[in-house]
């Protein structure tokens, strides 16, 4: 605010300009786009695409875009991203995350020396593990995938588990019982994010054995985001990785 202030008064920006700077958000009718979470919390806002339109879609992310930052767009299906990489093919789609994402050029993508371990229970899991994976990547982490080394064959865990060990923080998806965070929570000295899924049979309730199963963990430093929340588990891991390497 006081650069801007001091823009002004040196004559090297408008009032109008420093205005439309110092507005917090944008209204765009259907969506006031916040502007200011960047400096509020180290990320621009993240698009949900689940309930909005194509066109929606698009209109917050050229507002976010506008501002020179990077976009984000979660739980975007095929059929939208491709109506809107036909008017914007700079941005990446992944189609197993169902993640739509664009950086500035000018932006370094790296902000940490160490790196997430996103670890993943079993392939059906994967949807969520690489909603997961994406969005570390894009919010600036980078990602070591450890995918389908679930309990039933626990040989697989320790075959990995020294690259585990050494991550910074691990989010740790599983469904069925949700085990696995369990076990990665006892045999590692950082935070683990547990992410349950909604993938398992009957008794399984669409991921709330699972969910509950984490939440009764008896091993310590497991933090629970809600069930298919490959997002909200990432989120918490790059600022845990952001933490842990700060160099200023």
């Amino acid at each position: 605010m006081e650069d801007i202030l001091r823009q002004v008064q040196n004559g090297t920006l408008s009032v109008a300009e420093a205005k439309e700077k110092l507005e917090t958000y944008e209204d765009l009718g259907f969506a006031k786009v916040d502007h200011h979470r960047k400096q509020r919390q180290g990320f621009p806002e993240v698009i949900y695409g689940e309930g909005k339109s194509a066109e929606q879609i698009t209109s917050i992310m050229e507002a976010i875009k506008a501002k020179e930052n990077d976009v984000l767009v979660t739980r975007i299906s095929q059929d939208k991203a491709d109506i809107i990489l036909k008017q914007h093919p700079e941005f990446i789609y992944h189609n197993t995350a169902q993640i739509l994402h664009w950086h500035q050029p000018t932006m370094s993508q790296k902000v940490a020396k160490g790196y997430i371990a996103v670890v993943c229970a079993g392939t059906s899991d994967l949807r969520v593990a690489e909603e997961a994976a994406v969005t570390a990547e894009a919010l600036g982490s980078e990602v070591h995938r450890i995918y389908d080394v679930g309990v039933a064959g626990i040989h697989r865990l320790f075959d990995n588990i020294e690259e585990i060990q050494n991550a910074t923080a691990s989010v740790v998806v599983a469904g069925m019982e949700g085990a696995l965070p369990s076990v990665v929570g006892g045999l590692v000295s950082y935070p683990v994010i547990a992410v349950p899924t909604s993938v398992g049979y009957g008794a399984n309730f669409q991921g709330l054995s699972a969910l509950l199963g984490m939440l009764n963990s008896c091993a310590s430093g497991i933090s629970v985001v809600n069930i298919d929340n490959g997002f909200g588990g990432a989120y918490n891991a790059v600022l845990i990785d952001r933490l842990a390497n700060k160099t200023d």
